[in-house]
């Protein structure tokens, strides 16, 4: 018989589906997933991505807003028609915008903020002006204040460090801070804890604009007159309604008066273009600020404070606006009960088109192609659902209340959550619960780059391998595994996540689409489809890739999920907060001798003993073996457990029931009821975002910031929780050992 190439290509193609493993899966049902994929793949269309995101973008759709609304009802009505149950879940929720905003300059050289972006031609979207919101932050305070102006560099804890080793100070001052450093909500937090009364945002061209390349519209960096808008609630304490925290924000929700809560910023701050920084700036006296400080703007950059004096005036509406999440539901096939969630924000700041849009365009190519092979007879197993979120630019608003409505039902039958939030060409990227690192690594295995037609996890490994010093190259080579990131807060898996402790993923790509449309009236389709995603590829490639990972998920014979991998990343994570004890150490034994030797230098004169300074208190002993024994313990079960899964080729449906429960709702266990210290809406003790770093993550937080803010019987207290969460985790496992052996 001779072998045409057709043939010899089947032959292949039917020998690398039985060859190849896929987590989750009994041998005898790879090929069959593998080609559900494949005919997955065939219905993606990044045609259909391009008007999709052409409509959603083509007015601004903030919270509140006619064309929010519209997006909403848009994508309801596709979702009926591919075959979803379709709902659009409402809450009212508070959502400030402002009335009043000034910002002068006053003295001798007077200047009056314009605080208002540019038109251009080349943009069709950016002259909406009716339609889009000021350039503001949301959930600043009301304020009405006049002062000397500090300039604070990202204005985070450190940099007031340096201040006042300078001898500068803050209180009584308005500070003027660079983007970028930490989350911008951070910096107004820590300048009204130093005692300033108004705090300034810009974004310096360094980071975000000419120093970067060409500007808008000729490149894609943020011209001079561009604001980065934004909130600048605390969300490191909790995000959603801030009157409702714990609830849904319902008809019938007990809420807060605006006066009792915490997370609305104290003092009022506003976000400026470098130029209207620029004549600020230039008013500053005092020090030359140190190198690392510096921008790129024509001036030489001084500390402050400044001899005019500023005046930054700011009023807002205080009001209840409704907001709309679309959820999809297709019921599974086998397992109703058993949801695989995939979200993305709807909602953006002004048209929105990279952020959040491109990203839901791609969420909605996987749903239509899931419900197109759901008509052939080719249905998910397990339910699938798919969200579009509203209000989370200013709070992760519509997640978090949705997911406090409906926490009983979600720590019963979420299996996992699957989020992005945006997406550009370029490099994947995946940060979530590292129960899910090798059945990521095994979905970019099995996706190809568009531009470079290997896969994308080939393409990471590559560049990771071009970027790498030439020491640290040959520990990287041949190793193409990708350690996924830990989340810490700023999408929509945070109520998902480290709220109910449901394991959650937030995917993406990016990298080559760099650009200064962020938060502005740029990030329009015009600028997306020029530097962003021209033709969607990544769009496509993002479907692809969240498409395997919800299928995946959703067909899963036993769920795919690598408690071992999370152990050992957890066993690192400990690891680190020896070494930061130790480090700690070290520092107070360094500055006890500098005290020391100041000491023994003053004492001949006993005018200046009064003037001698405190010895600080040696850290004391902190009994880690709680935890270590936890860990140790842990890690054993967690190998066996993978063993145990490994060599189970079928199990009965009685077993794989108990055993899938079992694995989705594990990390559960790893929840302390009672939250955080000073934030107990964060409840995970693995994974949190930092209270002094927002987007970033601080992993084993209680004990990470017990240790970093010098609270010693806070750090005993928090041993004490972990040990306890990381043996009721412990204990969960090794009941699915239990079912398995029988």
């Amino acid at each position: 018989m001779r072998l045409t190439f057709s043939l010899i290509l089947t032959l292949i193609s039917s020998v690398t589906f039985s060859q190849q493993k896929i987590s989750g899966f009994f041998p005898t049902n790879v090929s069959k997933q593998l080609e559900i994929e494949k005919q997955f793949d065939g219905y993606l269309n990044a045609k259909n991505q391009d008007t999709w995101l052409k409509f959603l973008s083509s007015r601004p759709h903030h919270v509140g807003s006619v064309q929010g609304k519209a997006n909403a009802d848009y994508m309801a009505n596709l979702f009926r028609q591919w075959g979803y149950e379709t709902e659009l879940a409402t809450y009212n929720v508070l959502f400030p915008t402002p009335k009043t905003r000034q910002l002068e300059l006053l003295g001798p050289n007077p200047y009056k903020a314009k605080l208002q972006e540019t038109a251009l031609k080349e943009d069709q979207t950016s002259g909406q002006l009716s339609e889009q919101l000021p350039t503001y932050n949301a959930f600043s305070a009301d304020g009405d204040v006049t002062a000397e102006l500090v300039f604070v560099n990202w204005g985070v804890p450190a940099d007031y460090e340096l201040l006042e080793k300078m001898g500068i100070s803050v209180k009584g001052k308005i500070v003027i801070a660079k983007y970028g450093g930490s989350w911008r909500g951070i910096k107004p937090k820590v300048a009204a804890e130093h005692g300033a009364i108004g705090c300034l945002i810009y974004s310096d061209p360094r980071e975000d604009g000419y120093f970067q390349g060409d500007v808008y519209p000729v490149g894609p960096f943020r011209p001079e007159q561009s604001v980065q808008r934004g909130s600048v609630m605390d969300m490191p304490v909790y995000p959603g309604d801030p009157t409702t925290p714990f609830v849904a924000s319902t008809a019938d929700a007990k809420r807060l008066k605006r006066e009792e809560v915490t997370t609305i910023m104290k003092i009022p701050v506003l976000p400026i273009s470098y130029e209207d920084a620029l004549p600020l700036l230039k008013s500053l006296k005092g020090p030359v600020v140190p190198e690392s400080w510096r921008g790129s703007l024509p001036i030489t950059y001084h500390a402050g404070p400044s001899e005019s004096k500023v005046h930054l005036k700011l009023a807002f509406n205080w009001d209840y606006k409704p907001i709309y999440n679309v959820i999809a539901t297709m019921k599974g096939s086998t397992y109703p009960d058993q949801w695989v969630i995939r979200g993305n924000h709807h909602d953006g700041w002004v048209n929105g088109a990279s952020d959040p849009l491109s990203g839901m365009v791609a969420e909605m190519d996987e749903a239509r192609a899931i419900a197109e092979m759901a008509k052939k007879g080719i249905r998910p197993k397990r339910t699938v659902v798919f969200c579009a979120w509203d209000g989370e630019e200013p709070s992760l608003l519509g997640s978090t209340e949705w997911v406090e409505d409906h926490a009983d039902e979600l720590k019963k039958k979420a299996v996992v959550y699957l989020n992005s939030d945006g997406n550009s060409r370029g490099f994947f990227g995946f940060g979530g619960s590292h129960a899910l690192e090798k059945y990521v690594n095994e979905v970019a295995a099995d996706v190809v780059d568009p531009q470079t037609g290997v896969s994308v996890l080939e393409r990471r490994y590559a560049r990771m391998l071009a970027s790498a010093e030439t020491s640290s190259k040959s520990k990287i080579y041949g190793n193409r595994y990708m350690k996924i990131g830990a989340l810490g807060a700023g999408s929509d898996y945070s109520p998902f996540f480290q709220h109910l402790g449901i394991p959650s993923g937030n995917v993406g790509y990016g990298g080559e689409g760099n650009g200064g449309e962020y938060h502005s009236i740029y990030d329009s389709y015009d600028h997306f489809t020029r530097f962003k995603d021209p033709g969607l590829q990544y769009g496509v490639a993002l479907a692809k890739t969240a498409g395997r990972l919800m299928l995946r998920m959703a067909n899963a014979d036993v769920l795919p999920f690598d408690y071992s991998i999370l152990s050992g990343t957890i066993n690192g994570y400990f690891a680190e907060i020896k070494a930061l004890i130790d480090q700690s150490r070290m520092e107070v034994e360094v500055e006890n001798k500098l005290i020391a030797d100041k000491v023994y230098e003053l004492a001949a004169d006993p005018k200046e003993k009064l003037k001698l300074p405190v010895v600080k208190p040696a850290i004391p002993y902190l009994d880690f073996s709680p935890v270590e024994n936890a860990l140790s313990q842990l890690q054993k079960t967690t190998d066996l457990l993978k063993i145990s899964i490994t060599k189970a080729d079928k199990l009965d449906e009685s077993t794989l029931n108990k055993l899938n429960q079992l694995l989705y709702q594990a990390e559960q266990k790893l929840l302390d009821e009672k939250g955080l210290p000073r934030r107990p809406w964060y409840r995970h003790q693995i994974y949190a975002p930092g209270y002094y770093t927002g987007y970033g993550v601080k992993t084993l937080p209680g004990l990470r910031e017990g240790i970093e803010e010098k609270n010693w019987n806070e750090t005993k207290e928090r041993i004490e929780v972990l040990a306890k969460a990381l043996n009721r985790f412990d204990a969960a496992l090794q009941e699915g050992l239990s079912i398995l052996s029988k």
